[in-house]
């Protein structure tokens, strides 16, 4: 069983609180704590390490830990995080579509979909059910990520509901995203086969590519490329987790602004609690979100039958951050201007 399984959250800690855990393998045995922390993740300086140590540092009997504890081998050291503040987040949803059945939103980044211990009001469901009211407000048939821009599909009625959901559930809805990456990807297409589970230490947010785990698999296109990134297109065959992002960080080519699956791993996101997003890290990062929009969706209508395509134009920061990172190498492209054309 994994250890987060057996760690019970000590007194005084939200029940949403982020949870991250380290065992202590043989070689680290003997180790001081701040020292053995440093080594996990990644940029962390000693003094930031005792910090974090002396802040949230435990256990796993769920006792306060000091920086200066020798570790032992076989044990799992955790440290517990208080969620974010609910920050302000937009409450605009334009419409791309809408007929008897069903809803299309270009959902903007930075608002979630479902309210959360974080987020109350400033999320999809709750802006639709202000506008429409408790009972007649459409209900969300997929998911997106709170950073991740780009059209969302809701039912209108109750009997349309099933259908749309029924519809993602068995892969009957393609859908496309667009995101922007680190270096220029070699090959113009290609399929990611790459099964998915939790880790088993670490930031348990996260997933990770495993021989063990489910199956996951991913075909991209690359749109254009320049400035020493790329414009990708991607279609997901399955629907894990954090799919896209696990995928193109496991190729060597993750999304610009990633504070997960970046070339620093987890640790911007650690930073993000504690400092907040800081010029700084935004510099580092690329961007101050993950760099990612779903685009289109391509289903049979569950009513009429024909079938239709809608898109989501791609959103402005992104169409901002791609003309700056290509301002001055990305050939001139008819189609991918069209793409990123400003909305």
């Amino acid at each position: 069983m994994a250890p987060a399984r057996t760690f019970v959250l000590p007194p005084g800690c939200a029940e949403n609180s982020i949870i991250l855990s380290f065992p202590v393998a043989p070689e680290f045995a003997g180790m001081r704590l701040d020292l053995f922390i440093q080594t996990r993740i990644p940029r962390l300086s000693r003094t930031r390490a005792q910090r974090i140590v002396k802040a949230c540092g435990y256990r796993e009997d769920g006792t306060k830990s000091r920086a200066s504890d020798l570790v032992r081998a076989g044990e799992t050291m955790y440290l517990v995080r208080p969620p974010f503040e609910e920050p302000e987040a937009p409450r605009e949803l334009p419409v791309v579509y809408e007929d008897d059945c069903m809803l299309a939103l270009n959902k903007p980044p930075g608002l979630p979909v479902h309210p959360s211990a974080s987020y109350h009001r400033s999320t999809v469901s709750y802006i639709l059910q202000e506008k429409y009211g408790y009972e007649d407000a459409p209900r969300i048939a997929h998911r997106l990520d709170r950073e991740t821009s780009g059209l969302l599909l809701c039912s209108r009625t109750r009997a349309s509901e099933p259908l749309l959901k029924g519809a993602f559930e068995d892969r009957r809805m393609h859908k496309t995203y667009l995101a922007i990456v680190r270096g220029e990807m070699a090959q113009d297409t290609g399929t990611i086969d790459l099964p998915m589970a939790r880790p088993d230490a670490g930031l348990h947010v996260l997933m990770v590519v495993r021989p063990d785990g489910l199956s996951a698999v991913t075909d991209y296109r690359v749109r254009a490329r320049g400035g020493g990134h790329s414009l990708v297109e991607l279609s997901p065959r399955t629907g894990r987790q954090h799919q896209l992002r696990v995928h193109l960080s496991a190729l060597g080519h993750s999304i610009v602004g990633d504070k997960l699956y970046g070339p620093e791993r987890e640790a911007p996101f650690l930073e993000t609690i504690e400092t907040g997003l800081t010029p700084a890290l935004i510099e580092r990062l690329g961007h101050d979100r993950h760099a990612l929009h779903a685009h289109a969706l391509t289903f049979v209508h569950p009513v009429t039958g024909r079938d239709i395509t809608l898109e989501a134009p791609l959103s402005p920061d992104l169409v901002a951050l791609w003309s700056r990172l290509t301002r001055d190498t990305m050939r001139h492209d008819a189609a991918v201007d069209r793409l990123v054309a400003a909305t």
